[in-house]
């Protein structure tokens, strides 16, 4: 019988008992298990090994333990899926054994019509992507055709506010003109020595 080691723990004993530990966590086992498998590989017990674990090592890996956690919760929902499906399929095998000639031809006949079915869907499917490439290049076009429209548009607009400068400008002088020519007012003199204003 080899005695047991009391010395302190190595980086690489640390390790081991990690891994160990995540296995058996990730696989279903207890980690009591794990404790006695990393003690008879280390020569120590799996009380120094729980102890280890549950003072130095386990804060380290956190992270790890929750992912292991998930890992099994994913094994456990897999392997239900799968005794289902088998039980499942047993099930159908049990039932089909004690089909009748009627149910045989009833299920052919609805596979038959599920499959003109799925066909149909496929022919309509291929239609409306046809008819949603032909919008998009409508699209295409339309927009092509808006941005053109668009850029008229801002030419006239500017050729609108040059215009309306043109005739602001234009006005202006009129009314300039017309104030100079009020303000040469033409005078003369009456017979009674008055002066009058000659109206234009």
């Amino acid at each position: 019988m080899t005695s047991m080691r009391q010395d302190a723990w190595t980086q690489d004993e640390d390790l081991l008992l990690a891994e160990v530990v995540l296995r058996y966590i990730r696989e279903g086992g207890t980690q009591l298990q794990a404790f006695e498998d990393v003690g008879r590989r280390l020569s120590r017990t799996a009380a120094a090994c729980g102890f280890r674990w549950n003072s130095y090592v386990r804060k380290q890996y956190k992270d790890a333990i929750e992912l292991a956690k998930k890992q099994r919760k994913e094994k456990k929902k897999e392997a239900a899926v799968h005794m289902e499906r088998k039980e499942t399929a047993t099930a159908e095998i049990a039932a089909a054994k004690e089909l009748t000639l009627e149910e045989v031809i009833a299920f052919l006949q609805r596979y038959h019509q599920s499959k003109n079915d799925f066909q149909h869907a496929i022919d309509e499917n291929r239609a409306l992507k046809k008819d949603m490439e032909q919008l998009q290049h409508t699209i295409t076009r339309l927009q092509a055709e808006k941005e053109l429209l668009e850029k008229e548009l801002k030419i006239v607009q500017e050729d609108y506010k040059t215009l309306i400068g043109i005739m602001e400008r234009a006005r202006k002088m009129v009314v300039f003109e017309e104030d100079e020519q009020a303000k040469k007012v033409k005078f003369q003199m009456e017979r009674n020595g008055n002066l009058e204003k000659i109206e234009k």
